[in-house]
């Protein structure tokens, strides 16, 4: 069963803090990791589906599942929570994947949920604090409220980036300093 992600949000307009959200806002896609919140710009992804059945390789870092087979196109599968050094939890009803195309490449991403499609004004994003250092923080376009809720906006092409991976375990969680650790990168 797939799940397209509409073009106009399935739920009323979202409070935000400062700025309204109106047409000309650009859209995002949320997802829930672990308890917390985050977007990718909608214009990164092309669909969102049930997870489907994952095929196993070998040599692969920890955080890709395998590769799944979307309508006659192979396709990497991402585990997020792997790939942000989460622990890992059993597919439920509300697991998700978020295909992602990322240049000439499309990439299956694993989310815990998604919540919904939003509108985001430009003006309510704020940049990473200075806190955020490192490399890590080129993975984070920056945060955002959306009614009482805290979203970290990121940068799907960066994070997604096969070269990138290699480098991404973990990504900052709001009480944590970000952490990276290098590994063996085999390919997707």
């Amino acid at each position: 069963m797939s799940i397209t992600p509409p073009t106009q949000p399935h739920a009323p307009e979202s409070t935000l803090h400062g700025s309204q959200p109106n047409s000309t806002s650009p859209q995002f896609v949320g997802f829930r990791l672990a308890n917390q919140n985050y977007i990718f710009r909608i214009e990164s992804i092309q669909e969102i589906v049930m997870p489907s059945r994952v095929a196993k390789i070998p040599e692969v870092p920890a955080y890709v599942d395998g590769v799944s087979n979307l309508r006659g196109m192979i396709i990497p599968i991402v585990n997020l929570r792997s790939l942000f050094n989460l622990k890992r939890r059993p597919h439920d009803e509300e697991t998700r994947t978020i295909v992602v195309n990322v240049g000439s490449r499309t990439i299956g991403c694993t989310v815990d949920s998604v919540l919904r499609v939003m509108r985001v004004p430009a003006d309510t994003i704020q940049p990473a604090p200075d806190s955020v250092n490192g490399s890590g923080r080129r993975f984070i376009e920056g945060f955002t409220r959306v009614e009482d809720d805290l979203f970290i906006l990121l940068d799907a092409s960066q994070l997604l980036e096969p070269a990138n991976l290699e480098q991404v375990l973990s990504l900052i969680h709001i009480s944590e300093p970000t952490r990276l650790r290098r590994i063996s990168y085999a390919g997707l």
